[in-house]
């Protein structure tokens, strides 16, 4: 495995084609601007103040406390882009679009977008697989994780261990204090762990399969936020429940075309999820029975 292969630089090269097939991840430093970044960071205040629309359980200080008062309020949470215009137009960044049209395919569609805060103390997210959550018939998911804050191990950066599963694997019960969550995965014969380091303005793609986590916020005044959203091909339909939220369905159809064409164009879409708050212990889906 040749590392090197993971990062992208200019242009997408073969070489890192196909260390995203064999190894489920790629990193592009700096992939984005300084000017969409900043305009990240300011739509992300705005949201959790409540300026871009009501949701529920926003506390009463983002209404008038300092930034930082409001955001240390929070973990995460999904589907800004159903209230932000700057945050919807990012899912179709063209420099991000590119790279995904060259891992995925021509055809795309978003379908989930999440915004982390990571305030210092916060705890991490537990091993798992993206999949697990949201299930396609090819495997096609990818996560798209861009920094908005630079993501180092004190604050919690991700953790990946590089490889492509050929199955979703077994929940097991939590007990790392690291991690908020009620559960994770069993690592220990996955191989070895890496963090990714990254500065404002990258963007780490990594496929559904793959396994990742994060770490807690070991700062004392160093905020980790990341906007991620989640892409598929246009051509796999979306089993998907949004973990019970929803009705059982053979196609969720509440996503946004970000290329090509979507040959289920004819079934139309909906506007089914709504933006809510993660709460601090997840405890979703678990799949540990």
């Amino acid at each position: 495995m040749n590392t090197a292969d993971a990062y992208i630089y200019d242009t997408l090269t073969p070489a890192n084609t196909a260390f995203y097939k064999n190894y489920g991840y790629l990193v592009a430093p700096k992939l984005l601007g300084a000017a969409t970044i900043d305009r990240l960071r300011k739509e992300t205040v705005a949201i959790f103040r409540g300026d871009r629309g009501p949701i529920e359980g926003l506390l009463p200080a983002s209404a008038n406390g300092s930034d930082e008062e409001v955001l240390k309020q929070y973990v995460a949470m999904h589907f800004p882009h159903k209230l932000s215009v700057a945050i919807h137009d990012a899912l179709s960044d063209p420099d991000i679009v590119d790279i995904l049209r060259e891992i995925i395919g021509p055809n795309l569609k978003c379908m989930q977008s999440m915004l982390f805060v990571k305030a210092p103390g916060k705890k991490g997210q537990s091993w798992h697989q993206d999949e697990f959550y949201i299930p396609t018939r090819d495997k096609s998911l990818c996560g798209v994780w861009i920094a908005i804050d630079d993501a180092t191990i004190d604050n919690g950066c991700l953790w990946i261990i590089p490889g492509r599963p050929d199955h979703i694997m077994r929940r097991v019960p939590n007990f790392n204090k690291e991690y908020a969550d009620v559960d994770t995965l069993d690592v220990s014969a996955q191989g070895e762990p890496v963090p990714v380091e990254v500065k404002s303005g990258s963007v780490v793609f990594f496929n559904g399969y793959t396994l990742h986590s994060s770490k807690s916020n070991k700062t004392e005044n160093t905020f980790r936020m990341a906007l991620v959203n989640h892409y598929m091909s246009a051509g796999s339909m979306l089993p998907w429940d949004q973990d019970g939220r929803l009705e059982p369905t053979e196609d969720l159809r509440d996503i946004v075309l970000v290329a090509g064409k979507d040959p289920y164009a004819w079934k139309g879409t909906v506007n089914v999820n709504k933006p809510y708050l993660r709460p601090e212990v997840l405890s979703i889906k678990t799949g540990t029975k």
